[in-house]
């Protein structure tokens, strides 16, 4: 495994090529806050939430928060949805010259939520192999950064066509492949397929990504082995726990699990998070926000389900500060 210093020397498509250690785009979740938490603890590439190409082409304000990137991240995809070849070639053109020093593209084609795929866009254009292709087409066309493709295994289990559409997304110039080793029907429910991801990878002439249920470093190793994928993207499991990106790191290094990290430790993060967000945000939204990533950091705590009775009244950053300070406090009774 390559070191820091020689990963910051690589271009994107070589890190994610070299064992990479990716966090994946989730809506409501990858902020610009938690990307540059998860960067400092080791993660290699960091995605944008997925963000409307249609919503940029009408320069909505909204929206365009979503393209700030935080100074600690190593390589920074923005990751559009749509359906409309030029719409999405535009949206790229906009990220580009909004987001100086973006390391590409990344198109969604695997969100799997009614309110995306109702409208053709996410996995439903895995339906429909043509359409995608000359959205990928048009998008590499319009950027001269990578541009990469994530999807899943297909739309349900009568219509599992990951490794035609991973051919059909290389022939189109995407540069890299993520998979997410369930369909659409399955949501994220039940186990990811890895045999899927790793039939794309025999097949592909590009980095191939695997994705799903990796919550710990040796989920992430037995994903390298099974798989033969040349990165892994962390989701849900680095949700409340971004030293899931050191924990991986070291044991690819060492072979050996670094020590988990203390409440101290897991509540001063949470802090910076929100603080961040509130930096970023303001304080009203960022407090809202934050009442779920207080819950997640909170998980496994003595007494989690009493404090977490009271995220919804925090208001304030003052008021995390209070009720972290109660966490602790509580930890030492008997």
């Amino acid at each position: 495994m390559n070191d820091m210093n020689d990963m910051n020397d690589m271009g994107v498509i070589e890190v994610i090529a070299n064992k990479g250690i990716l966090l994946a785009p989730m809506a409501g979740v990858t902020d610009s806050a938690f990307r540059g938490i998860c960067s400092g603890f080791g993660a290699d590439v960091t995605y944008s939430e997925m963000i409307s190409a249609k919503a940029l082409t009408f320069h909505d304000q909204k929206t365009m928060t979503l393209l700030i990137s935080d100074p600690r991240e190593k390589q920074f995809f923005v990751q559009l949805f749509g359906h409309e070849p030029d719409i999405m070639a535009q949206g790229a053109k906009i990220a580009l010259d909004l987001c100086p020093g973006l390391a590409g593209i990344d198109i969604n084609m695997g969100c799997p939520t009614p309110k995306i795929v109702n409208n053709g866009d996410g996995c439903a254009l895995m339906k429909d192999e043509k359409l995608a292709g000359r959205i990928i087409e048009r998008v590499a066309k319009a950027v001269s950064l990578p541009v990469t493709v994530k999807f899943r295994s297909g739309w349900d289990e009568q219509s599992i066509n990951a490794l035609s559409f991973a051919k059909m997304a290389e022939s189109s110039g995407a540069q890299a492949l993520c998979v997410h080793a369930r369909t659409r029907r399955q949501m994220y429910s039940e186990y990811s397929d890895y045999e899927i991801i790793r039939k794309v990878k025999v097949n592909a002439r590009i980095p191939v990504i695997g994705n799903g249920d990796i919550y710990s470093a040796k989920d992430a190793e037995r994903m390298f082995e099974k798989t033969g994928c040349n990165a892994v993207m962390v989701a849900r499991g680095a949700c409340g726990n971004p030293f899931l990106f050191r924990e991986i790191r070291e044991y690819q290094k060492t072979g050996s699990l670094p020590p988990s990290p203390s409440l101290e430790e897991k509540l001063d993060v949470a802090r910076e998070q929100i603080a961040l967000m509130c930096k970023n945000k303001g304080e009203y939204t960022a407090m809202r926000e934050s009442r779920k990533i207080a819950g997640w950091y909170l998980k496994g705590v003595r007494g989690a389900s009493a404090f977490r009775a009271h995220l919804n009244s925090l208001r304030t950053f003052s008021d995390i500060h209070l009720l972290f300070g109660q966490v602790l406090q509580y930890q030492q009774t008997e």
